[in-house]
């Protein structure tokens, strides 16, 4: 399922990710302290795509474990530089195709992900899978047709290598969220970065 253009892309970005999303750090804040209430010490949870580990590690201390993921083994190379906690995991995994279990995590959280995913539905579909009953989806992702229109930001990404496959305005993507088998509890704008983030929140249907 991984396309592979896009994973090279990020493999080859991963050293220089942390220090690139530095500028954006109130930003990131902004949506932890959103999501933070959503989480307890209770909760197993199961992060997609983490990156370098850039909420991995503000979010994984509220929580009873945290298996932070990403397709870009380079990725999770940078995270495992940055340090460690006891009830923190990284490893490889692709987000359309995992091996956890069915019903095993309480939570799931893919951040700004499924828009550059060329096929985000298989994610969804396995995301459904792992959450046990009623558990929780968090989805902050950048929501590009929300507000004023970003050309010519978009095209000097592109020139870089960045793809973007999926691009919503917020009600947009309520309606994808939805159309999986999710009821959207919350979703709040957080300005400031390359886009608005739609910092999404749902509850699994049983």
């Amino acid at each position: 399922m991984i396309d592979k253009s896009n994973k090279n892309f990020w493999d080859k970005f991963a050293k220089l990710y942390a220090p690139f999303m530095k500028k954006d750090e109130a930003v990131y804040d902004k949506v932890c302290e959103y999501i933070c209430p959503y989480l307890d010490k209770n909760m197993e949870v199961l992060e997609l795509a983490c990156g370098s580990g850039q909420l991995s590690f503000s979010l994984s201390k509220h929580t009873k474990s945290w298996f932070a993921t990403d397709f870009s083994e380079q990725m999770i190379i940078e995270a495992k530089k940055r340090g460690q906690y006891d009830n923190l995991t990284f490893e490889t995994a692709d987000a359309t195709a995992l091996s956890y279990a069915n019903e095993k995590f309480d939570c799931v959280l893919i951040s700004n992900a499924l828009h550059i995913m060329p096929n985000p539905d298989y994610a969804m579909k396995e995301i459904y899978r792992v959450l046990k009953a009623s558990g929780i989806l968090l989805a902050p992702t950048f929501l590009w047709k929300e507000g004023k229109q970003r050309k010519i930001k978009k095209i000097l990404m592109s020139i870089f290598g960045f793809r973007m496959y999926q691009e919503w305005n917020k009600e947009q993507f309520k309606n994808f969220i939805e159309k999986y088998g999710f009821s959207v509890l919350e979703m709040r704008l957080v300005y400031g970065g390359l886009a608005p983030i739609g910092v999404m929140i749902a509850e699994k249907v049983s």
